[in-house]
C-alpha cells in the first residue's frame, strides 16, 4: 500500500450533539411546539424563544447536587428578559445585577432584596443611591464607591450593605473571558483590599463579604476547580482583615457551554465535589458565611434559540447565500463580533427541514449592508428556500440584550418564553 493511501484525511471538527430540543415530523420543537407553529404564534420573525422546562432542569440539577450547602445565584446580565427572570426568581437563591435597570427587573420579579447583589466597575451615584434605598448588597469595586456609599448612607439614613469585589492575583485558565488577574478594571486588587476594608470600617458601612470572579465560559473542570480553590484561599486570607465576620462568599461562575465545532460539554461532577468540600471548610473556617456561585449562560444558554426566516436565495460565483431577516443586529455573538478572535459557526439548523437529507454548503447572512452580518459561513445544511426558518442554537444567553438592535434601523427582535 502506498504512503499516500495510508494517510487518512483529517475529519472536520463537528459541533457537540444538541440533545435539548426534539424533532417531530421533521421540525425542531421548542417547548413541545413545532418551529413553524411557534413562528405563527409569535406572529413575526426574527425572534428568540426560551424553553422554560430546560431552564428549570438546569437549575434543579445543580440545586439537587448542591444539597443545600452551596447557594446558586443567577447573573441577570446573561439574559435580562423579564419573563425569564420572573420564571427563575422563585427557583434560586439570589440574583446578581449589573445596572439599575437590571435591579428593577430583579425587584419586579419578586426576588427579596436580601438576595440581590449589584456588581460592576462603573456604578453611577444615582444607581448607588437606588441600590442603597432598595436595601440590596453592593459589591464595592473602588475606593471611590466606598466614599460615595458613605455619603449616600448618611443622606438616606440607611447604612449601605457592602461586599468587596476582589481582583485576584490569578486568572481562570482557558476561560473565554478573563475577569480577574493582572491589571483589570473589575474589582479591587487583592493587595489593596486590606486598606479598603479599613476604609469600609472607618466609614461605617455594613461589611458582609467578598465576591471573586476569575473568568467566564470555561469548559475545563480542572481549571474551574483550581480557580475556586484559589479564590477560597484568598478570601480566607482577606477575612483576617475584615471589620466583621464574613456573611457572604461569592466564588463567581465560569461554567461554560459548547458553542463551536470540536468543543465538548463541561463535566460538572468534579466541580460539584470540590464545591461541597469547600462548603464543609466554610462551615469550620467562616462559620457565618453563605458560600455561593453565580451562573448566567450555564443556566439559560442552551435553553434558547434565535429564529429568522430566509428572504432570498442567491448564488455568487459558485457560493450559495441564504439572506434572512435576522442577523448581527439581533445576535452579535453568533455573527462572531462579540469577542471572537477567529469567527466560528454557532450550531445552526434549517429548523423546518430538520431531518432533510439533501445537503449543500451555504452561507447565511442577514439584511444588513455590511460583510460582518454573517450567521453561518460555509456550513453543510439541508437545501433551503425563501420562507424556511433558520434557527441558531445555544442562543439563550448574551443575545438580544448584547446586540446593537438599532444598527441600520431594522426592526427589533421579539423574545418569548415557552
Amino acid at each position: 500500500m502506498s504512503e499516500h493511501n495510508q494517510t487518512s484525511t483529517p475529519k472536520r471538527p463537528i459541533h457537540a450533539p444538541q440533545h435539548q430540543f426534539p424533532v417531530q415530523h421533521g421540525e425542531l420543537c421548542i417547548g413541545d411546539i413545532t418551529i413553524t407553529r411557534l413562528a405563527q404564534r409569535v406572529g413575526q420573525t426574527p425572534f428568540y424563544a426560551y424553553d422554560r422546562q430546560l431552564v428549570t432542569a438546569s437549575i434543579q440539577d445543580l440545586l439537587l447536587a448542591f444539597e443545600g450547602k452551596v447557594e446558586l445565584h443567577y447573573a441577570v446580565k446573561a439574559n435580562p428578559f423579564p419573563a425569564l427572570v420572573s420564571h427563575i426568581a422563585p427557583q434560586i437563591d439570589g440574583f446578581d445585577v449589573a445596572s439599575a435597570q437590571e435591579l428593577k427587573i430583579a425587584l419586579d420579579a419578586g426576588m427579596p432584596v436580601t438576595r440581590i447583589s449589584f456588581a460592576g466597575p462603573g456604578k453611577r451615584k444615582e444607581e448607588l443611591t437606588q441600590a442603597v434605598a432598595a436595601g440590596i448588597l453592593l459589591h464595592i469595586e473602588s475606593f471611590r464607591e466606598a466614599h460615595l456609599l458613605a455619603e449616600i448612607s448618611n443622606t438616606l439614613g440607611l447604612p449601605a450593605r457592602v461586599a468587596v469585589r476582589v481582583n485576584p492575583d490569578f486568572e481562570l485558565k482557558s476561560s473565554g473571558m478573563k475577569m480577574g488577574g493582572g491589571a483589570k478594571p473589575f474589582g479591587v486588587d487583592a493587595e489593596q483590599v486590606p486598606a479598603l476594608l479599613e476604609t469600609i470600617h472607618t466609614l461605617g458601612l455594613e461589611f458582609e463579604g467578598f465576591h471573586l470572579f476569575a473568568g467566564s465560559q470555561n469548559l475545563r473542570a480542572e481549571a474551574i476547580i483550581e480557580a475556586q480553590q484559589l479564590s477560597y484561599a484568598l478570601a480566607l486570607k482577606l477575612a483576617a482583615h475584615a471589620p466583621r465576620p464574613v456573611l457572604s462568599l461569592n466564588l463567581g461562575g465560569g461554567f461554560g457551554i459548547p458553542y463551536f465545532p470540536g468543543e465538548t460539554e463541561l463535566d460538572t461532577d468534579p466541580i460539584i465535589t470540590n464545591l461541597l468540600e469547600l462548603a464543609e471548610r466554610t462551615k469550620q473556617e467562616l462559620p457565618q458565611a453563605r458560600l455561593a456561585i453565580e451562573l448566567g449562560r450555564y443556566l439559560v444558554g442552551e435553553a434558547g434559540v434565535y429564529v429568522c426566516r430566509v428572504l432570498d436565495r442567491k448564488e455568487s460565483r459558485g457560493q450559495v447565500f441564504l439572506i434572512t431577516d435576522g442577523g448581527m443586529h439581533h445576535h452579535l455573538a453568533a455573527s462572531g463580533n462579540l469577542g471572537q478572535v477567529i469567527r466560528k459557526n454557532y450550531p445552526v439548523m434549517i429548523a423546518n427541514r430538520a431531518d432533510a437529507t439533501d445537503k449543500e454548503t451555504v452561507s447565511i447572512t442577514g439584511p444588513l449592508c455590511t460583510p460582518l452580518d454573517i450567521l453561518a459561513e460555509r456550513m453543510e445544511l439541508p437545501c433551503a428556500q425563501p420562507g424556511d426558518l433558520i434557527t441558531v442554537l445555544q442562543s439563550g444567553a448574551y443575545g438580544a440584550s448584547a446586540s446593537p438592535q438599532d444598527f441600520l434601523s431594522h426592526p427589533h427582535v421579539v423574545e418569548v418564553l415557552v
